[in-house]
């Protein structure tokens, strides 16, 4: 056994036994049906007869697992770190003994993380990015006019359309007005092609087949005919570097070319800055993982494994998707998912391990005035209420936190020039 795991067995016996068992009997009695009784009336011997005394045992160790759990930690001055588990050694009408799993924080031994000639890259933003970066914000802001001629790659075409299978309408295959990019392969493959030359007013018969892996099996490999009018056709007007276009971007300071070149150098250098600290930590902490001893536990490792999954899951929700859908499309069961997220989850519980005793051996912390300084820095920084930043951070722990680890991270840097 682990460590961190730790087997206590607890008894309950004598005065407080007897209380549970009489608690047990009364609330199962007073639900059970018995022939010639009312419920609730039934003698106790009576009541063990029809249902055995096993059942009194059980209602009575449930009823009074909880507090005999805290009492043993309390006695055994335990602090567990995730969930553990229960067993019933022996129960009787005498008493109970409960033995009890109790993980605890393992223990983490760091042997070196002192001179490990891992070093931090620089951060240098070049012309060519910022001139990068001015032309995404001049696409972003791209303009749509009407257009007269034929439809091309990169207009917006305004259509109805309706899909067929066998001369029947599917469901989901219809709409009226639809804004389609041609070009940004929104549908299946052909269909964007196939309206390229169509002119306003045209109606045109596509004839496709939904590819094999599509996820709808109705529609998957089938072949369908869609119905298309063409209303209108739109082209991107690319915009200019002028009065009209600072207006529109609305970014406080930037009035004209070379404030918007020096505000998208701070934003990308911020970037820079904040990758560069990302990957120095992480070589950082694979390092001194190396040179750590620690027995990880498997219940952390799946709590974090439950959470990775968790959180995937919620990010397909936002793109419209569920976790079964997934596991069709990618035909993998839960458990694949399981087993592709451990090496990581494994990863990233040892790391915040070592994070918390490398703060503890570097006496790493953060006053109240350190936290209130920083929240008026970045206020100023950014030209923002002070309100603000704490809503950003969502509480001032989660800014001292920060804080913490970036003092942390700069003696790391200090210590492996």
């Amino acid at each position: 056994m682990e460590k961190s795991k730790k087997e206590i067995s607890y008894k309950v016996e004598g005065e407080k036994w007897e209380k549970a068992l009489d608690k047990a009997f009364k609330k199962l009695n007073s639900k059970a049906k018995i022939a010639g009784f009312r419920p609730g009336k039934a003698p106790k011997d009576i009541y063990i007869k029809h249902y055995g005394v096993l059942s009194l045992y059980e209602e009575a160790a449930e009823s009074i697992v909880q507090d005999a759990y805290q009492d043993m930690l309390k006695k055994e001055k335990l602090i567990p770190i995730t969930g553990g588990s229960v067993d019933i050694k022996n129960v009787d009408d005498k008493g109970i003994e409960y033995i009890f799993t109790v993980i605890t924080k393992p223990e983490v031994e760091i042997k070196k993380y002192k001179d490990l000639k891992v070093k931090k890259d620089k951060v240098k933003v070049t012309k060519e990015e910022i001139d990068k970066e001015i032309e995404n914000l001049l696409e972003r802001y791209t303009e749509l006019s009407v257009k007269e001629g034929p439809l091309a790659k990169g207009d917006t075409a305004i259509i109805d359309y309706e899909g067929f299978k066998n001369g029947v309408a599917f469901d989901g295959g219809k709409a009226e007005n639809y804004s389609l990019e041609v070009g940004s392969n929104t549908f299946i493959p052909g269909f964007e092609d196939s309206l390229i030359g169509m002119m306003p007013g045209e109606e045109k018969d596509i004839n496709l087949t939904f590819p094999k892996d599509y996820p709808s099996e109705d529609l998957k490999g089938q072949d369908v005919v869609f119905k298309v009018k063409l209303h209108e056709i739109k082209e991107k007007v690319k915009r200019e570097l002028d009065e009209e276009f600072f207006e529109d971007l609305a970014i406080e300071d930037v009035k004209n070319k070379e404030d918007l070149e020096k505000n998208i150098q701070k934003h990308l250098e911020d970037n820079k800055k904040m990758e560069v600290e990302n990957k120095f930590m992480d070589e950082m902490l694979s390092k001194i993982a190396e040179n750590t001893e620690c027995d990880l536990p498997e219940e952390l490792v799946d709590d974090e494994v439950h959470y990775m999954i968790h959180e995937f899951e919620h990010t397909l929700n936002s793109q419209g998707l569920s976790l079964e859908l997934y596991h069709q499309i990618t035909k993998t069961t839960h458990e694949d998912l399981h087993k592709q997220y451990e090496e990581q989850a494994r990863k990233n519980v040892l790391y915040r391990l070592i994070i918390e005793e490398l703060f503890k051996l570097e006496k790493v912390e953060v006053t109240d005035e350190e936290v209130n300084e920083e929240v008026k820095r970045l206020a100023k920084e950014y030209k923002v209420k002070e309100e603000e930043i704490l809503r950003e951070y969502d509480s001032k722990e989660n800014l001292r936190a920060n804080l913490q680890l970036k003092k942390l991270v700069d003696k790391l840097e200090e210590y492996n020039k």
